[in-house]
């Protein structure tokens, strides 16, 4: 099978790394990708959100396997002209992309399933805005309705600062906050079969301790040993299978990955938000984990036969990330610095820690440069997650890249569960 997989970042790394161990896979190909990516894939310049060159591309190269990364290209419909040209695409349709093209929607599609989420206000006025926020308090919880690359969602305690969040958006949703730790939980699925992946749980805030501004994500660890045995179960039947089944009730089957980011409260599972692709960063550990070889189950995805597969298999390794950052990340990074390590990583901490490009290119004099603002995945699995923390911050030590940051805490709670 040849496979082309769109974007560029850890996510489609970590994708494209799991493809190239796949036997079946012959020849793997990514667009744009990056200087990690070259490495296990051949690269191909495309506008990823331009879903007639994206078709093209996948013609040309007579790939049996075309796997949309990014959110952006799902919502512009790149899915969609890709099967219209007769290949197989795992990605949602533009139309069933809109569960995380638009908050609003999202929201729609869980009341009519009964699936159980966040009492919500959509608001478009200065006076809905006022009314919505007073009507749930501190902390306030105001998102972004469109697609933000992970930034449109403020919880804060200030007022002033949810106010200025909402008034800068088109479209917001403001709801009540979910207390209780967040669980991600990604399931794979052809519309009608649901096949849900192990749960990770990823570190959204900048800084140690979770303090410090929201950003798409700086580390994530799996599997979570605090969690309930029943969880994932629970979640395929109160979440996952009637968010699918509503939304082909509706006429916009949902083929790809539904990715429903969850907060365990202490009335139960609530779903934050649903997203329409795999996440970054806990894409990077839960594929760590997958003994199943990756392209046959995207494959049956895409073309309608997921109940024909037997369970997917999983290692018993627990798997880290960590996300070494641009300076100045998540407000405007600086790039252009200079990579260094990747060679004595790759020589000393392999084949347990590895790491997955995400903003980085490569310069006329062949040196690996930042080119993002998170610019690594530093991976590593272990024994349990004590042992891949220690291997996956071993492996972070090694790397030079001129005022970066990354968090220090990633998994450190749980690994003490």
């Amino acid at each position: 099978m040849k496979v082309l997989v769109i974007g560029g970042g850890a996510r489609e790394h970590a994708l494209c790394r799991s493809l190239s161990l796949d036997p079946e896979v012959t020849a793997l190909h990514c667009a744009p990708g990056n200087a990690g990516i070259a490495e296990v894939a051949e690269l191909h310049p495309v506008d990823a959100l331009d879903g007639a060159a994206v078709a093209r591309l996948a013609t040309e190269l007579e790939a049996g396997l075309v796997v949309v990364g990014p959110e952006a290209p799902l919502v512009a419909g790149v899915a969609d002209a890709v099967r219209d040209a007769g290949i197989p695409c795992f990605g949602p349709s533009r139309e069933a992309a809109e569960l995380e093209g638009s908050k609003a929607f999202a929201k729609d599609v869980m009341a009519a399933a009964n699936v159980p989420t966040a009492r919500s206000y959509v608001c478009t006025t200065a006076e809905q805005i006022e009314d919505a926020l007073d009507a749930f308090g501190t902390p306030y919880v105001v998102k972004d309705d469109g697609l933000a690359a992970g930034k449109g969602v403020v919880v804060t305690a200030d007022l002033a600062q949810a106010r200025e969040h909402a008034l800068a958006c088109e479209r917001v949703v403001i709801e009540e906050f979910l207390d209780g730790p967040e669980v991600s939980l990604f399931a794979i699925t052809d519309g009608e079969t649901v096949l849900p992946l192990q749960p990770a749980q990823d570190f959204k805030r900048a800084l140690d301790h979770d303090k410090g501004p929201n950003t798409g994500g700086m580390g994530a660890y799996s599997p979570l040993p605090w969690a309930e045995p029943k969880l994932v179960d629970e979640v395929l039947e109160t979440v996952l299978q009637p968010t699918v089944d509503e939304l082909r009730r509706r006429g916009t089957p949902f083929s790809g990955l539904l990715y429903a980011g969850l907060a365990i409260t202490g009335r139960g599972v609530r779903v934050i938000e649903f997203n329409a692709r795999f996440g970054d960063p806990e894409t990077q550990v839960v594929l760590a984990r997958l003994k199943t070889p990756l392209a046959g189950v995207l494959l049956a995805a895409a073309e309608g036969t997921l109940a024909d597969l037997p369970p997917l298999a999983w290692r018993d390794d627990a798997a880290v990330t960590v996300v070494v950052a641009s300076h100045n990340y998540p407000d405007t990074p600086r790039t252009g610095d200079p990579i260094g390590g990747l060679d004595a990583i790759a020589a000393q901490d392999a084949p347990h820690a590895y790491v997955l490009h995400a903003g980085t290119r490569r310069s006329d004099d062949g040196t690996v440069v930042s080119a993002g603002g998170r610019v690594l995945s530093v991976t590593a699995t272990g024994k349990d997650l004590t042992q891949a923390r220690e291997r996956a911050y071993t492996a972070v030590d090694r790397i030079t890249l001129p005022g970066s940051q990354h968090r220090t805490d990633i998994a450190r709670e749980a690994a003490k569960a």
